[in-house]
């Protein structure tokens, strides 16, 4: 019988709830709640271990890339630089403020690839996925608030050097409980948008790229 050449050896069709997790930049748990929800295809081995569709992952990860714009072919974010165009990851769950923030984008930084979550753990996983070089996150999102993954992040060294934006519609003293998450990083309120966000996402780029 002959062997097939290393060079040819097939993707696996399903991943272990580790491997998944790391494969998407998130915990074990919320990889088992997304399976107990539906939105992961998995079955069970005769020893009990928990094996997830290789398809369905893939699945789940395009269809939370709402109308984001895609990067130059092959083309990958490199520090110190860009290679392609600067990848910026939104993760807002208004479909008002991501389409104000798209135009705002399209307008002021056409060289940008705008990428969009619309809940938490779906920014998660896109951030492993893409590695942004800016993320521009909501504090209150579904399924995963936006201070909970900015401390998630920044437990991660691949996503160190990410810039971070916040957003919200909460007042300051409203946002005092999500201090521990928000220190040091730039905090627009949403009325404030217009003015001033294309100047912090500026400041972002020119950091990313001395990164």
């Amino acid at each position: 019988m002959s062997t097939m050449p290393n060079s040819e050896v097939p993707l696996p069709d399903h991943y272990t709830t580790l491997e998944t997790a790391k494969l998407l930049g998130m915990a074990v748990r919320s990889i088992q709640l997304m399976v107990d929800r539906g939105e992961l295809e998995a079955w069970k081995t005769p020893g009990g271990h928990r094996r997830i569709s290789r398809d369905s992952v893939e699945r789940w990860l395009r269809s939370r890339e709402v109308g984001g714009a895609s990067s130059a072919p092959g083309a990958a974010p490199m520090r110190g630089g860009f290679s392609g165009r600067p990848k910026v990851l939104l993760i807002e769950d208004s479909v008002h403020y991501q389409n104000l923030i798209r135009l705002l984008l399209e307008q002021q930084f056409p060289e940008v690839a705008l990428h969009i979550a619309s809940d938490g753990i779906a920014g998660l996983a896109m951030c492993g996925k893409l590695e942004p070089d800016v993320l521009i996150v909501d504090i209150l999102l579904p399924g995963l608030d936006g201070a909970a993954l900015i401390t998630s992040l920044r437990s991660h060294a691949q996503f160190a050097r990410v810039q971070l934006v916040v957003v919200t519609s909460l007042t300051e003293e409203e946002r005092a409980p999500y201090a521990f998450a928000l220190q040091g990083l730039p905090v627009i309120q949403k009325p404030a948008l217009v003015a001033e966000l294309p100047g912090a996402l500026r400041t972002c780029l020119s950091a990313a790229v001395r990164g």
